[in-house]
């Protein structure tokens, strides 16, 4: 049994090759991937009508914050992560708790991560 199997995860990630390295990564997994969502309105709309289970949102998407889908996605008890390159800090303060992996990120340690905020049946 693969660690994500069945899992509905939102992919919000606006860099092409990151994406389908992701992609890869989670079907790998056993994950159903919705997206990847390159726009926050993209992600919106998946969050509402698809309805993951668990998310991946990269901090910036196509020059716009991904507070909103992060909002959308806590209103809704989605469990997320955020992957971002601008080091250290909290990426989202509104968020403290959430988890974050610096890119470039292992493709084990995103499982890993995803694994543990997954919600269990």
């Amino acid at each position: 049994m693969n660690r994500l199997d069945g899992c509905r995860v939102l992919v919000a990630e606006d860099e092409p090759l990151i994406a389908m390295l992701l992609e890869d990564a989670l079907l790998e997994a056993g994950a159903i991937i919705l997206g990847p969502a390159a726009t926050v309105q993209h992600a919106l709309d998946l969050t509402m009508t698809a309805r993951p289970d668990i998310a991946v949102l990269d901090l910036n998407l196509s020059g716009e914050s991904c507070l909103r889908v992060a909002d959308a996605l806590a209103a809704a008890g989605v469990a997320f992560i955020v992957a971002t390159g601008y080091g250290d800090a909290i990426p989202l303060p509104q968020h403290p708790a959430v988890e974050s992996l610096q890119k470039p990120y292992d493709p084990q340690a995103l499982i890993d991560t995803l694994a543990k905020i997954r919600p269990r049946a």
